[in-house]
This record gives C-alpha cells, structure tokens and sequence, in this order.
C-alpha cells in the first residue's frame, strides 16, 4: 500500500496547492497547474508521476459522461 501514497510531504503539499488553485481559479487547466508544482515542489520523477496519475485520474471521475 505504501506504494500508492508517496510518504514525502511535498508531495502533501503539491496536491494541496493544486487543489486550491483549482478552487480560486477554475478556469486554469489542470495540467498546467501539476506542471507547475511539480517544478515548484521540486519533485522527484517518481512523485511526479504519482501526482500526473493521482490528478488524470480526479480529472475522469469529474468529467460529465455524455
């Protein structure tokens, strides 16, 4: 399970920033805004696939079906 979750709290910290921003400002994309952090948290490749993966994946289950 520890696989899942990253342990490193800029990653916490990145998805938290994201989140946020995504509140404040809708309009940005999504992608922009994980690029973004993962240079402003300076990420590790693997924490940054977790973050790509972690927010794609949000991104889907919010999309409306039509």
């Amino acid at each position: 399970m520890s696989d899942l979750f990253p342990d490193g709290e800029d990653v916490r910290r990145a998805v938290k920033w994201i989140s946020d921003n995504l509140q404040d400002h809708n309009d940005k994309p999504v992608n922009r805004l994980v690029q973004d952090a993962i240079f402003r948290f300076n990420l590790s490749p693997r924490d940054a696939d977790f973050l790509i993966g972690f927010f794609r994946e949000r991104q889907e289950h919010t999309e409306p079906k039509i």
